[in-house]
């Protein structure tokens, strides 16, 4: 493992950290969209499917059980939390999800490495968690102001597909390849959907003012 897939991971678990703090902290999951909480719980069950068949480390298990657990938990706290499901911007977060899964089977079942039951699971989570983020994106649009702890977990979520994109030029430049063609193009166009809010954030802490998104 190089320092920038390091650092993809560690950021990707600050953002599941800062969204925790909110819902903990403030038993509020306003300005969160649970259908792409829901996505991403999807997207880790059904990559980490191979949890008790395949060991590679000790860093790697761990990891695959804390995206399971906190994503499953998020979800849990939104729908079931009797104070937290009440801040839930349920009139805000109306983008047809299932639309995007299924899409996202379908692209993998038609374009995957190989034919086997955990492959196409596989090549599903990645093309599905390549727009998982779009209900949240088009939430936090239609809301316009974004408060600290929401801007930072979509920051951070941000910042770790970036590492990522990183990881993949290091591994081209020292090892001659960059992995699974699958995981770098879905990875790409993953990055690319967050400029937009990148965009913004820096504005407001360059002006040192609060996040808005133009509607």
């Amino acid at each position: 493992m190089n320092i920038f897939r390091f650092f993809g991971d560690m950021t990707h678990l600050i953002s599941i950290l800062i969204l925790l703090l909110k819902i903990y902290a403030t038993k509020s999951c306003s300005g969160i969209s649970r259908k792409t909480q829901e996505l991403y719980a999807l997207v880790f069950l059904a990559r980490y499917l191979d949890l008790f068949t395949n060991f590679v480390s000790v860093y790697n298990h761990v990891m695959k059980m804390v995206f399971i657990a906190s994503s499953l938990a998020i979800v849990w706290c939104m729908r079931r939390h009797p104070l937290v499901r009440r801040s839930y911007d349920k009139d805000l977060d109306t983008f047809r999800h299932y639309f995007l899964v299924g899409g996202s089977f379908v692209l993998a079942l038609l374009w995957h490495e190989k034919f086997t039951f955990l492959e196409i699971f596989w090549a599903f989570s990645i093309y599905l968690e390549a727009v998982a983020i779009l209900p949240q994106l088009v939430l936090l649009q239609r809301s316009g102001n974004v408060d600290n702890l929401t801007g930072q977990y979509v920051l951070f979520l941000g910042a770790y597909r970036g590492f990522y994109i990183l990881n993949w030029i290091y591994r081209y430049a020292t090892e001659s390849h960059f992995g699974r063609w699958i995981a770098v193009i879905s990875g790409v166009l993953q990055t690319a959907l967050y400029a937009d809010f990148f965009y913004y954030y820096f504005l407001s802490w360059k002006n040192n003012a609060k996040l808005q998104l133009p509607a």
